[in-house]
Order: C-alpha cells, then structure tokens, then sequence
C-alpha cells in the first residue's frame, strides 16, 4: 500500500520546471496508456500512480505541499487539505493532450485520430466507499469485510447482454456506421446513430434478466486489508472491486476512504502517540515506578523524584508504523500531577504540619518566581 515518490513515478529531479513534469508526463502516459496496453494490469496501475503524480507536482500549492510534508501532506492531519490523486486518470490524461483542441496529439500517439471504438469493451467505474475503523484498528492494521451494492457482470449472459444462442447484428437505422446524416437545406448534419448509440450494431436478442446492458446490481463483500498506520483520509485501492466493464471491458477500482474514531485515553500526532496520565503528589515528591498503557500491552517508567507535573516521558519505538515504511513513531507520556481533591481533618493537619516544615528550597520554582515578581508587589 506504500505510495512511490512523484518524483520518481515521473523520472524528474525535484527541481523539474513545469514544462519538464508536463513531458515527463506525457510521455510516461502514453507508454502505460490501457489502448496502448490491453488487458495489461500491472500498465494500467503504472498509468494511474503517473496520473496521480502528475496532478500533485502540476500545480504550484500541491506541489510545494508535498515537497514540504511528502504524501502525508494529502492526508488528515497532515496541513495540506489537498486530496492526491483526486482527479479520474483518464480525464487528466484527456486534458493534458487535447485540452487546447488539437487532435493531432491524440492522433500522433493512438494512430490515425480514430476515438475508441463504442462497440468495444469499456473499463467499469471506480467507486468510493468511506469506512469508519477503531483507532487500534488504524494503528495495528485489522482485515475489515465491507458490504457494497454496485453493478457486476450478468450471470445470465455473461456481460454479453445477449440471450443465449444470438449474437449482434447491424444496426438496420445506420447500416452499421454508427453515425446517421440528416439534411436540413444547405446544412448535412452528421450525428450518433440514436438506435445504436454509435456502436453499429444491436443485440439480435436482448437478456432477459439485464435487459441487454450485460450488467447487474448485485451485493458484493470484499476483504480490505488495512495496514498498520493509516488514518483518517487515508485511501486505499482495493483492484478490479469497483463496476463490471461493458462488453467484457476491465473491472474498475475501489477506493475506500477511511475514518479513524478517536480513542479515550490516546491521541496522535503524526507517528507519534500520546497519554496523559495522572501521578500522585507522593510520587511526584519522591520519585517511584509508574505503570502506564501502551497498544500493545503495558509499560512502566521510572519517575525521578521530583518530576513536576507536565513532564513528558518518551517511550522509544512505541507509537505508529510509518506508512510508508519509515520506522515507528515514540509514546509520549504526559504525566500531571493530581492535588488530592477530599481531605479529612486529620489529612489536612498533617499537611500544614508538612508545609510548615517546607522551607524555599523545597519548591525552588516558587522561589524564582516570586524573585522576579516581587517589583509588582510593592
């Protein structure tokens, strides 16, 4: 589930111009594009993380963004309030070459200018789900099983959308062109055949049980498995989980979003986690062993005596997994000093008895404060 470096995806330094990332881009593009690549799984994810590295590094804010905070700059928590790799692959790869109208681009590299043929297969939607986990669940990883209604292949005819035994034949309206001609005194219009919707053929006989279209909605449960130290806004792409494709096109994605709850006793920052955790006045005045809670299990720290309250204590090695393979974040432990908040009486003479006994340099802190303040107190 580690994201490569943008940089790397697009083989330019990072301190490409625009221009630089925009061929770079460009030219990987075309080399992993699906047309260029049939039924090539592993091009078609190339083509995507080139997309998404492009739409980051492209405009100025993400990019600075990213070169300040890396990928987790694009998820919650990491200041950028940007969403990486946001923008359909295909889209982007639509502006890009023939945003400014010239279809010669698009010629240069697919052949001849011709578009995608409307009869052929079609790659399925990608889908987003959003997903609430456990703040352990974010931290440690877990599998999850999702349940999700989308469109797959029919059953019954094989996502061919003909019953069984026909097939296809021309479209008697076109005459197999996909495109009819109308004239309207001195203008001829040409425009997508409304029978075949521009394929050029129709179904001799349409499936009965989806009515031609080859696909279905069906409830389907996936397994997600969820990697130690994601967090909320963190996107993971389950492959070939999205819509079915039509006439036997790929299978798109999902993309599930998640949504980590916040726990009771930690929180997080980054890689790291932290506890506060409440000491006696004793232990603070005397020093001793304190038991505090960790994710995986339980930890003790020694309190040195005198330890005033706000003391942080770092446990090494016992906070996040970096998702992107960097290490482990520390446990910072927060200790505060608790004042007893019911005293009896006996309680409470022991305690003038122990103040009377307190000279300046029991609270040292006191000592220097009052020292400095004393010009207000005249």
């Amino acid at each position: 589930m580690s994201k490569l470096d943008y940089y790397e995806v697009l083989g330019v330094s990072k301190g490409a111009s625009g221009e630089e990332i925009k061929k770079a881009y460009r030219k990987k593009a075309v080399q992993y594009h699906p047309d260029k690549n049939p039924d090539n799984k592993s091009a078609e994810e190339k083509f995507k993380e080139v997309g998404e590295a492009y739409e980051v590094l492209s405009d100025e804010q993400k990019r600075a963004a990213y070169d300040s905070m890396g990928h987790a700059a694009f998820e919650a928590g990491g200041g950028g309030g940007f969403q990486g790799g946001a923008v359909d692959p295909f889209d982007l790869f639509n502006q890009v070459f023939s945003g400014g109208g010239g279809g010669g681009i698009f010629e240069q590299f697919f052949g001849g200018g011709e578009r995608r043929d409307p009869s052929g297969a079609q790659r399925g939607s990608d889908l987003r789900y959003d997903m609430e986990i456990d703040f352990e669940e974010a931290v440690l990883g877990c599998e999850k099983k999702i349940s999700i209604t989308k469109l797959d292949e029919c059953d019954t005819c094989d996502g061919s959308g003909a019953s069984k035994g026909s097939g296809r034949k021309s479209c008697s309206t076109c005459g197999g062109q996909g495109q009819v001609v109308s004239q309207r005194g001195f203008f001829r219009m040409q425009q997508t055949c409304p029978n075949c919707e521009g394929q050029g053929t129709v179904l001799e006989k349409p499936c009965k049980s989806c009515r031609g279209g080859g696909r279905l909605e069906k409830k389907s449960k996936i397994t997600l498995k969820v990697p130690e130290g994601v967090d909320t806004g963190t996107r993971l792409r389950s492959a070939s989980n999205g819509e079915a494709g039509v006439r036997g096109g790929a299978c798109g994605d999902l993309y599930v979003v998640l949504h980590v709850r916040p726990h009771e006793i930690f929180d997080r920052s980054e890689d790291d986690l932290i506890c506060d955790v409440p000491i006696s006045f004793v232990t603070a005045a005397l020093g001793g062993e304190l038991k505090v809670p960790t994710l995986s299990g339980s930890a003790s720290i020694k309190i040195p005596a005198g330890t005033q309250s706000g003391t942080t204590f770092r446990l090494k090695g016992r906070g996040v997994k970096n998702l992107q393979g960097y290490g482990t974040g520390d446990l910072n432990v927060k200790v505060n000093v608790e004042v007893p908040a019911r005293l009896d009486k006996e309680q409470k003479t022991k305690l003038k008895e122990f103040a009377e006994l307190c000279g300046d340099d029991v609270n040292p802190q006191s000592k220097s404060f009052l020292e400095k303040a004393k010009v207000f107190f005249r």
